[in-house]
């Protein structure tokens, strides 16, 4: 993964985005490969092992028109082979395959086509058993701390832990579609670090991008961000979600952030190194200074280019007579007196 070597590793969450349809799946794979994301990710579910036949939708799912969680869940299943035709796709075009499972089959069926990671739900950070399986594998696991606790987020990676995966990444998350800035809490992301000592990253539900980009600044590893074809499409997520050019410009300012990282020292550019000479000032002569005058302030000013004596030397200067005539705006040098 890129943060291992100081990138982000930037995940296109299509989810559900593609409302079923497995034709809309392949181009979202392909509009996340062209705006630059390292991976995208879907969901593996079976709905029945989900939710009863009777749930009621969440608020944010009423967007959709079906008339409970289990009708729309049905509807944006895919299938195993869907998953596999996916996973060959994402492979052909070179960007990464993830799907977060929410049954253990879904952890096994992922695990065996290969993929190199699971990612685990927000609501699902209380399924011990999920987080469990998936722990077992010796995949990494990336965790998403929406809803949860401090102690809740302790126990899922005591969980991870005791199965002997220590290649754990937590997401910091507001589940809120879309979340309201003044609801996004990023001081948090810093908490997480602290608390657990692992690699920590965003996963985003704000509209925009900038929000992103805030967690990239402060360290985040990881960026996930809700991705879209079109947000005007039918579905309880498109609402929340970026359209592909929005995805392509968060691409490119996360990779402009980490190039202005730099390293922590203070080191000159190339350019300031050339830009001392017109931009700093240097001792001048104020007025015409004939040779042989004790220089005075009134014969001093600091003026561009920088290329007479640092004015750390001023009272240096000061008292010394000058050896030669000197002009108006010529530079002081020790040479000069």
């Amino acid at each position: 993964m890129h943060y291992k070597t100081g990138k982000c590793f930037i995940i296109a969450e299509a989810g559900v985005n593609h409302n079923g349809d497995i034709r809309m799946a392949r181009d979202l794979v392909s509009a996340a490969k062209k705006a630059g994301a390292d991976a995208i990710k879907f969901q593996s579910f079976h709905a029945e092992k989900i939710v009863t036949p009777h749930t009621k939708k969440a608020s944010y799912q009423t967007r959709s028109d079906d008339k409970n969680q289990f009708e729309m869940l049905k509807k944006l299943e895919l299938s195993d082979q869907h998953f596999s035709e996916l996973m060959h796709l994402c492979q052909e075009e070179g960007i990464e395959f993830i799907s977060t499972p929410y049954d253990v089959e879904s952890v096994n069926f992922l695990a065996d086509i290969g993929v190199k990671r699971f990612k685990i739900a927000s609501a699902d950070i209380v399924n011990e058993i999920l987080v469990k399986a998936a722990a077992e594998t010796g995949k990494q696991v990336i965790i998403s701390c929406g809803m949860a606790s401090l102690g809740e987020i302790e126990r899922a990676v005591s969980l991870a832990k005791e199965s002997k995966n220590h290649d754990l990444i937590l997401l910091h998350c507001t589940t809120s579609y879309p979340t309201p800035f003044d609801q996004v809490n990023m001081s948090f992301l810093k908490t997480l670090k602290r608390a657990f000592g692992l690699p920590v990253g965003y996963s985003d539900h704000t509209k925009g991008i900038e929000i992103s980009l805030m967690a990239v600044s402060m360290g985040a590893k990881v960026i996930e961000k809700h991705f879209t074809l079109d947000r005007n499409l039918p579905g309880p997520d498109h609402f929340a979600s970026v359209e592909p050019e929005e995805l392509s410009q968060l691409v490119t300012a996360v990779r402009n952030i980490e190039n202005a990282f730099g390293t922590g020292a203070k080191i000159l550019t190339q350019n300031e190194k050339e830009n001392i000479f017109f931009m700093r000032r240097s001792l001048h002569a104020a007025r015409d200074i004939k040779k042989g005058k004790g220089i005075t302030m009134a014969d001093l000013k600091i003026v561009r280019p920088n290329d007479g004596l640092p004015t750390i030397y001023m009272d240096m200067v000061i008292g010394r007579r000058a050896k030669d005539d000197i002009s108006e705006n010529q530079p002081i040098t020790w040479e000069s007196l």
